[in-house]
């Protein structure tokens, strides 16, 4: 009875140590591929970057005027290329801080573009509005043809004199900030497009941006 207990015991710390062993083991693996793909996405956001980013005071608004340096991945040039549209969007919110309080919001604004390739006339198209652009309607967007990919991708990659606030919205006696975020919609793919590029950091094209607004005229 003594010697089958002991035996016993033996078989159950060599089980729990193979547990053990297995669980670091996996714990390892996991944080391995983790790490892997925060390297791969992060990879993908740093193609965003800004080579020129201010918001300026005019007379009677604020203006924000941008420049991003970004390629599209071969994935998405290869879907642009076969006729997928794709759809950008930039949107800053302008804010009141208050210490009491959770900051007001003081303006939202929305910029949506569509980029596009014509088979027909090897053509680039770009659309750009304030509204969301559909396929089946494209409203009051205004459209440019390009030639070339690169002089189209230009006109996406720039925002120019973005009035993002009035004057009269604005009290100098306050603090406010602006919160500026420009990414590639995925929601407006095609659906099984849609599904392939959720999670694929080739598809993660953003660049975002928090700062104070100056209303400083001196500044």
């Amino acid at each position: 009875m003594m010697d089958f207990s002991t035996l016993y015991c033996k078989r159950t710390n060599v089980l729990n140590f193979g547990t053990a062993q297995a669980q670091r083991f996996a714990l390892c693996l996991l944080g391995f591929v983790f790490g892997v793909m925060f390297h791969v996405t992060a990879l993908s956001q740093q193609m965003l970057q800004s080579g020129d980013f201010e918001v300026n005071a005019g007379e009677d608004a604020y203006y924000l005027q941008a420049t991003f340096n970004f390629d599209l991945p071969i994935g998405v040039e290869e879907a642009l290329n076969k006729g997928v549209p794709l759809y950008f969007i930039a949107e800053v919110d302008v804010l009141k801080e208050r210490w009491y309080w959770s900051d007001k919001l003081i303006t939202h604004n929305e910029r949506h573009m569509r980029l596009s390739y014509q088979p027909l006339t090897r053509r680039w198209k770009v659309y750009i509005s304030s509204q969301p652009i559909s396929n089946s309607g494209l409203g009051v967007a205004m459209g440019q043809s390009y030639e070339s990919l690169s002089e189209a991708l230009a006109v996406v990659r720039r925002v120019t004199r973005w009035k993002i606030a009035d004057k009269q919205e604005i009290d100098s006696s306050n603090k406010y900030h602006y919160n500026f975020n420009f990414r590639l919609d995925l929601s407006q793919l095609p659906r099984p497009l849609q599904m392939g590029a959720f999670g694929d950091s080739e598809w993660v094209l953003s660049f975002t941006r928090s700062q104070r607004l100056s209303t400083d005229p001196a500044e």
